[in-house]
């Protein structure tokens, strides 16, 4: 990986919900071709900081840059960000249940066509069927860019929201607990699906809490506490019993261990 050049900087990004401080300096690099896991208990501060990156926030104070473009808090919103490369894959609500695939997949960035600017279907639906076959392996004789989302497994549902990213060539794609409630051949889908991502030279962030997954995936973990990052770690340098350690206990490490910290 080329830690020269991040793909994304944060540097002192701090957020406050009335008294209550969600971030408190938080400084973060991504990098292009790596899996980062994003860790910590509930209220650590990883969702605020995922909305910040994703436009749905903006911090108090704080710098960003997105393949060395400084951000302008001003006017960062979703569809800046989403121009700027970043999309993110929530655990819920990601996808309609009762639309069909291809809606889903061109959900507010619709291929139009003619003068009068009309969807250009048959554009999206043979889109989404190479989403379906190439990206997915799906071969059902029965499948087709018409099928409700609701017609596939829970890893599927997952792969559909990373290719449709994908699709719209976003550099940085964000993942919100995307094997929680899956069964094991699932949970293989959805970890395929990551190392594509990782592959193909983009930046994943992974949020779990299920740490077999993410050691197993991801290249990094990042560990936050009380709106801070704790602690980050190579997974080449860290065996899952310390990754477990440092997890539940916040990142403390002994002070020699923090000299060489790469937040």
């Amino acid at each position: 990986r080329n830690r020269m050049a991040p793909v994304v900087r944060m540097r002192n990004l701090v957020k406050s919900f009335g008294s209550v401080r969600a971030l408190q300096g938080v400084a973060l690099d991504l990098y292009g071709g790596e899996v980062l896991a994003l860790l910590g208990d509930n209220g650590a501060g990883k969702s605020t900081l995922i909305k910040i990156l994703s436009g749905l926030h903006a911090p108090d104070s704080g710098e960003m840059e997105i393949e060395g473009r400084r951000v302008d808090w001003k006017r960062y919103t979703v569809a800046v960000a989403r121009a700027s490369g970043v999309e993110t894959v929530y655990q819920e609500r990601s996808l309609g249940e009762k639309q069909p695939l291809w809606r889903n997949v061109f959900v507010g960035r619709h291929v139009l066509k003619g003068f009068f600017r009309r969807i250009d279907v048959e554009r999206e639906k043979a889109a989404t069927m190479e989403l379906l076959s190439g990206f997915l392996g799906l071969r059902g004789a029965g499948l087709n860019a018409e099928s409700q989302v609701r017609t596939l497994s829970g890893g599927e549902r997952q792969g559909l929201a990373i290719a449709r990213a994908m699709y719209f060539d976003a550099s940085i794609i964000v993942l919100d607990e995307p094997t929680t409630a899956l069964g094991a051949g699932e949970v293989r889908k959805v970890l395929s699906f990551v190392d594509r991502i990782r592959s193909e030279g983009r930046c994943c962030v992974f949020i779990s809490h299920e740490l077999h997954h993410v050691h197993e995936i991801a290249d990094r973990f990042a560990v936050m506490e009380h709106g801070r990052i704790a602690a980050v770690r190579d997974r080449s340098e860290t065996s899952f019993d310390e990754l477990a350690r440092l997890v539940l206990l916040g990142g403390v490490v002994p002070p020699t261990e923090r000299k060489g910290e790469d937040v």
